[in-house]
C-alpha cells in the first residue's frame, strides 16, 4: 500500500485489518512498536504515515525533507512574530538540540518534554489572520520538525491503540541507526515508483496532490522511472503506469470492504470520481479528507459508523444488490468483533457519517 495514513492511530490498525483480515490488534502494535517493521513518519503533505523500514530512506530524502524545509523557516518566523525572540532561526536551532539531547536516552511524551525543558515551553501564534490561526505551544512544532528531519521518531503510544499519545525518542535509539536519506531526486523517484505500483494508473495531478510536491518533481520522477502514459476511461487526462505493469488485469469477483477514515486507498488519488461517483460531498470534506467508506465491487456505496455499544452500522447511499447488502452486513459484524466492540472515534466525521449515526 506504499504507506498507511497514521494521523489517527486507529486508521493504521483498521487499514491493515481490511487487507489482512487474519491480523490482530496486537500484531499491528508489534509491527509499530515491537519488531518496528513499520515507522510512523511525517511525510507527504505534512501528514503522518506508517511506512516500512525499507521505504524510510526515500521518504526522508524526498517528501519529509520537503516538509522540514517548509517547517523550519515557518516556525522561526512565528517565534519572531510572537515576540518570543528576535532570532527565530537561532532560538529554534538551540531548542532542537536541547530536545534531541533530552530524548537521546529517554522515551517521553510531549508534555513530559515540555516539563523537562521549561525554557522552551513557550507559545507562538501560528498562521495569524487565517481560519487556521491559533496560539499553540512551540514544543510540539519542534518535535514535528525533528521528526520530518528524521532525527526523532514516535517510539510508542502511552494510550489505547485507538488514541494518540505518542512517546518520543531519537531515531538512533529506536531504530538502532539513523537512516541515511536518499538524495532528493532518487528519493522522489522511489516514492513515486511505489505509488505507481499501488495506485497506477494515475494522473500527474493525482501524484502531485498525494506527494505534496511540485509538478516538476512529479514529471522528473516519471521520466526517471520511464513511466508509460496510458488513456483513462471517462477522461481526456493521461494516466501513468510503470513500464513493467502494462498487462491487463483480470476482473475480480465482487467484494465488500469497510475502510477507516483517511484510508490509503480512498486517499490515493486526487481525482476520485471513478470510485466515489456522486458521493464525494457526503463522504469527503473540502480539504480532501475522507471519512469511513463502505465498498462494493470496487466502488464506494456509503459509509459506516458505530453506536454506543460499538456495533457497526452501515450508511448505504445507493441501491445495491441484495448480495452486496448481505456481504457488507457480514463485514460489519466481523469489524465489530475485531475491535472487540470498542468504539473508535474520529475527528473526520463526514456528513454521510452524521446522517448514518442519526
Amino acid at each position: 500500500m506504499t504507506a498507511l495514513h497514521a494521523t489517527e492511530p486507529a486508521s493504521v490498525h483498521l487499514a491493515a485489518r481490511a487487507r489482512v483480515p487474519s491480523s490482530t490488534v496486537d500484531e499491528v502494535e508489534d509491527a509499530l512498536y515491537g519488531s518496528r517493521t513499520l515507522v510512523k513518519q511525517t511525510a507527504m503533505r505534512q501528514t503522518l504515515f506508517a511506512v516500512t523500514r525499507e521505504l524510510l530512506p526515500a521518504v526522508l530524502g524526498g517528501p519529509a525533507a520537503r516538509v522540514a524545509g517548509t517547517l523550519r523557516p515557518r516556525i522561526a518566523r512565528d517565534l519572531e512574530r510572537s515576540g518570543v525572540t528576535g532570532d527565530g532561526p537561532g532560538w529554534l536551532a538551540a531548542a532542537c538540540e536541547e530536545v534531541h539531547g533530552l530524548l537521546a536516552g529517554a522515551e517521553l511524551t510531549a508534555p513530559e518534554v515540555r516539563a523537562a525543558l521549561p525554557a522552551t515551553d513557550v507559545t507562538i501564534d501560528r498562521s495569524p489572520g487565517t481560519r487556521w490561526g491559533a496560539t499553540v505551544p512551540v514544543l510540539p512544532q519542534v518535535l514535528w520538525l525533528l521528526s520530518a528531519e528524521g532525527r526523532v521518531v514516535r517510539a510508542g503510544n502511552a494510550a489505547h491503540w485507538r488514541l494518540s499519545k505518542p512517546r518520543w525518542t531519537t531515531s538512533a535509539a529506536w531504530l538502532g541507526e539513523v537512516p541515511e536519506p536518499l538524495d532528493a531526486r532518487a528519493a522522489h523517484a522511489e516514492v513515486v515508483r511505489h505509488w505507481l505500483h499501488t495506485f497506477g494508473p494515475g494522473t500527474e495531478e493525482d501524484l502531485r496532490w498525494w506527494l505534496g510536491g511540485t509538478l516538476g518533481t512529479v514529471r522528473g520522477a516519471l521520466a526517471d522511472l520511464g513511466a508509460v502514459p496510458v488513456a483513462l476511461d471517462g477522461t481526456d487526462a493521461l494516466g501513468w503506469l510503470l513500464p513493467d505493469d502494462l498487462d491487463p488485469v483480470a476482473p475480480a469477483d465482487p467484494w465488500a470492504a469497510l475502510l477507516p477514515t483517511l484510508d490509503p486507498t480512498v486517499m490515493g488519488w486526487r481525482g476520485r470520481a471513478f470510485y466515489l461517483g456522486g458521493h464525494g460531498p457526503a463522504l469527503v470534506d473540502t480539504a480532501g479528507n475522507a471519512g469511513t467508506t463502505a465498498w462494493w465491487d470496487g466502488r464506494v456505496v456509503g459509509c459506516w459508523v458505530q453506536d454506543e455499544d460499538g456495533v457497526v452500522r452501515l450508511g448505504i447511499r445507493e441501491r445495491v444488490p441484495a448480495a452486496a447488502r448481505r456481504a457488507l452486513a457480514e463485514e460489519a459484524e466481523r469489524l465489530a468483533a475485531w475491535v472487540d466492540h470498542v468504539r473508535v472515534t474520529t475527528i473526520y466525521v463526514s456528513p454521510g457519517m452524521r446522517e448514518a449515526a442519526g
